[in-house]
């Protein structure tokens, strides 16, 4: 990526901050990276961190997914997108559906058509495990987005562009997540517990970022990416963070699920195992699947397999999310 132009919409998010610290500490040659994000605070902030007169490359833009002329002027000389942003609160898009759908669709339509109208070479749009079965609707419209990426590929004509997607769990210790909830939550004296015997896929922040750049240098177009991550128990991110006082069970909120799933065994028929990844494969593509099996040593997955965190093989317990918690999220945190 030295020598390429890359814009991250949301960029000003957990992920979209991690993207910029790996991108410039990996790729010093990065011609331009441009931040577009519609709160100004948090530009204004991140401006702190990354001040031009150190970071010559970067690029602070405001504007809204929502804004289709603004995301064109944006993307003017742009090689890469990495699509990150979202109304991802679940309680909230039941709440707000109709700014979810402007933000979570909308918003993916004005990116696809702004990409196709420019010169962006590859789109990387982030998606959530969310968004497979949904019930909520934050996942319904990531799953539109999903499905609008994926066809993009279909509608380019002569166009080069290839349009891909990252699906993945929680990621640790990102805004809005379980974890920092329950720091700060502890204060109070005690963590509400939604159910018990709920599950979650976990992934941290440069697990991400690794997908994200696993699928820039790596998709042939409509694929979507899922790794290979371990699951935790909500119990178990409680005893994790404070073992010592009350967890207290307050019951599901609207939209949530007791587990999650990232495929489904309607999606088995199109999902092949590339080792360190899973990915779904569109229905139509503009390649040979063939080849693309022979290229990266893909091999499809069995009749029925379904990818959920309350059947996962693999676990995280309280001990080793501590460990995880002080390794990506804070690094000297203490137990309650």
């Amino acid at each position: 990526m030295n020598s390429k132009s890359i814009l991250i919409t949301g960029g000003t998010g957990s992920l979209g901050k991690a993207l910029t610290k790996r991108l410039f500490n990996e790729y010093p040659d990065l011609k331009r990276l441009v931040i577009f994000s519609r709160d100004e605070q948090k530009q204004f902030q991140m401006a702190q961190e990354y001040p031009a007169d150190r970071y010559p490359a970067i690029r602070f833009f405001i504007g809204d997914v929502r804004d289709r002329e603004r995301l064109i002027r944006a993307m003017t000389g742009i090689d890469y997108v990495i699509h990150a942003a979202a109304m991802k609160h679940v309680h909230l898009a039941e709440y707000n559906p109709s700014e979810c759908i402007k933000t979570n669709i909308g918003g993916a339509e004005n990116v696809i058509h702004a990409c196709l109208q420019t010169n962006v070479s590859d789109v990387v749009a982030l998606s959530t495990d969310k968004a497979c079965a949904p019930i909520n609707l934050y996942g319904a419209t990531k799953l539109t987005s999903d499905k609008l990426f994926v066809a993009a590929n279909n509608i380019r004509g002569l166009n080069p562009i290839k349009f891909s997607v990252v699906r993945y769990g929680n990621v640790l210790g990102s805004n809005g997540s379980v974890v920092p909830f329950f720091i700060k939550k502890r204060e109070e004296g005690f963590l509400p517990i939604t159910d018990k015997n709920m599950t979650r896929f976990n992934i941290s922040l440069n697990g991400g970022v690794d997908m994200v750049f696993h699928a820039l240098q790596n998709a042939w177009g409509g694929e979507i990416f899922v790794p290979k991550i371990p699951s935790y128990k909500i119990t178990e991110v409680a005893k994790a963070i404070a073992p010592n006082i009350e967890h207290r069970t307050i019951g599901i909120r609207p939209g949530e699920k007791i587990h999650e799933e990232m495929i489904t065994p309607s999606d088995a028929f199109n999902t092949y195992d590339l080792g360190e990844y899973y990915t779904i494969l569109p229905t139509v593509t503009n390649w040979e699947i063939e080849a693309y099996k022979k290229h990266f040593n893909a091999t499809l997955v069995p009749t029925g397999f379904s990818y959920n965190s309350g059947d996962n093989n693999e676990w995280v317990n309280a001990a080793e999310l501590t460990s995880l918690i002080k390794e990506h999220v804070d690094p000297n945190f203490r137990q309650t």
